[in-house]
């Protein structure tokens, strides 16, 4: 028995960009599709997609690998042009933004989320809803109420340490007339410190 032949068409699907689909037809009606994935490259000095089997690789001394769309782009690098000059490559057109139009209309179809009010730590929902609806004069009173609690409160603070200050003052005071010693007595034992005389 013959082997039947078998006929592969590819055909690349547009839109899509870097996939081709299979076909494979026998004789037989039954049609087998599968999807292969082409890794594409750019092209070192337009930017350009090269796909596999086309462009010219260029390998430096130093080892680095260069890649060029056409024999146009490598000769434009070896001459030393810059992309940024020339008007068709993908760098110039960035650095111009001559592609803004298509980044707009991506831009425009990114879903945006709708904002909604959360629970926060220390604070629920319902107590959030309560203070956002809450009059200006009424916070206003709280406010005031909240400023006059504070300043009581340092107000005492600074009472009491002056009160503290105030005692121990007093009873260091009291001790240093307790200790002090008779003026005329001499001090007893050896006189301290040197003669200041000569040797």
């Amino acid at each position: 028995m013959k082997r039947e032949r078998r006929n592969l068409r590819f055909e690349m699907l547009s839109g899509v960009g870097k996939r081709i689909r299979l076909y494979e037809h026998r004789s037989d009606p039954l049609i087998v599709c599968f999807w292969c994935i082409i890794r594409t490259e750019l092209c070192k000095f337009s930017g350009a997609k090269i796909y596999p089997g086309k462009g010219i690789r260029f390998i430096r001394s130093d080892s680095q690998v260069f890649l060029f769309a056409n024999s146009k782009c490598k000769r434009y690098f070896h001459n030393r042009l810059k992309p940024s000059k020339l008007t068709w490559t993908a760098m110039y057109r960035k650095q111009h933004k001559k592609d803004i139009a298509a980044e707009a209309v991506k831009k425009k179809r990114r879903a945006t989320k709708k904002p909604y009010s959360r629970s926060i730590v220390g604070a629920t929902l319902e107590v959030i809803q309560k203070r956002r609806t809450e009059k200006p004069e009424v916070r206003d009173a709280a406010r005031e109420a909240a400023l006059r609690e504070i300043k009581e409160r340092i107000k005492k603070t600074k009472d009491e340490k002056k009160a503290k200050k105030a005692e121990t003052m007093s009873k260091s005071q009291k001790s240093q007339v307790k200790s002090s010693a008779p003026k005329g007595a001499a001090p007893k034992g050896p006189k301290l410190g040197g003669g200041g005389g000569k040797r």
